[in-house]
């Protein structure tokens, strides 16, 4: 039995595709059974079993898969052949995640929910597209871009009237949490490197952390992600805590504000640990 795993990305949801390794798809005719193990919203297990084209364009790729609605963009699909039949299964996680938003009930890979995400129009939207899709993405899904870069990637013109949006836009993501400001470095080869490695050629790197927390299971108690990812209407967001770029640590403003909230019951009470900042509520998108 060969067997693969691998990241959905938002295409393969849209278009009800399932891509498959060349040494797989060489060997399956053009019709082929469909296995999918799945439990959905990580409850009951299920099983479905329908036919699916084989094609190559111009990779091989399984058409006519009918993708859970529950299946972000990352969730990890592992995918088998026995038997002339295409086995896919979903792994349920311990415990459900949000995601920036999004509720994930099974395994994911971090670095594609970055890579994937829907910027939306606005122009802070842009500048996080740049930072999240063009940057360097470590494993844990955070990511840094060169803010001197932005100008020629975030679509909001040059001159006087784009450095000013730019610099709102910019502005706007710092103050609610989505980036930090950190010192990096290039090496030869242009590899963005942060921390800054001794001896490479420093500059100004935007940091972006995934913001991640525990998700309600269907049918408890509290806010359940709307699985969307991309930007929302303009909307409060009460505080939250956010992990820092590596060595960084909370200044005593946010410390101060931390404590308040947990004095305000806006947050549950617990300790700020080292790497972590927090975030105050604050007025989102628009």
């Amino acid at each position: 039995m060969r067997t693969r795993r691998f990241p959905l990305v938002r295409a393969d949801l849209d278009q009800a595709v399932c891509p498959l390794p060349d040494d797989l798809g060489e060997t399956l005719p053009e019709t082929v059974a469909v296995v999918l193990d799945h439990r959905a919203l990580g409850m009951a297990p299920g099983r479905e079993t329908y036919e699916a084209g084989v094609v190559q364009d111009p990779g091989w790729r399984l058409t006519g898969i009918a993708w859970p609605a529950d299946l972000h963009a990352g969730v990890l699909v592992t995918i088998s052949v026995r038997d002339q039949q295409v086995h896919l299964r979903t792994v349920t996680l311990d415990e459900p995640m949000r995601v920036d938003g999004v509720d994930y009930f099974h395994e994911y890979d971090p670095r594609v929910i970055t890579r994937e995400f829907d910027p939306g129009v606005s122009n802070r939207g842009q500048v996080l597209n740049a930072v999240r899709r063009l940057g360097r993405v470590f494993e844990d899904g955070s990511a840094v871009f060169a803010e001197a870069e932005l100008p020629a990637h975030c679509g909001l013109g040059r001159g006087k009237k784009g450095q000013f949006l730019l610099r709102n836009a910019v502005d706007q993501l710092l103050r609610e949490g989505y980036v930090t400001r950190v010192a990096g470095s290039t090496g030869p080869d242009g590899e963005l490197n942060y921390p800054a490695v001794d001896g490479e050629e420093t500059l100004d790197l935007l940091f972006y952390a995934p913001l991640v927390e525990p998700a309600s299971l269907p049918g408890e108690p509290g806010e359940h992600g709307d699985g969307a990812g991309g930007e929302h209407r303009a909307h409060w967001v009460s505080g939250f805590v956010r992990r820092l770029p590596a060595g960084a640590n909370a200044s005593k403003k946010q410390l101060n504000l931390h404590q308040q909230a947990m004095e305000t019951e806006e947050i549950d009470g617990f300790t700020l640990e080292p790497g972590y900042t927090f975030v105050k509520k604050h007025h989102r998108g628009g």
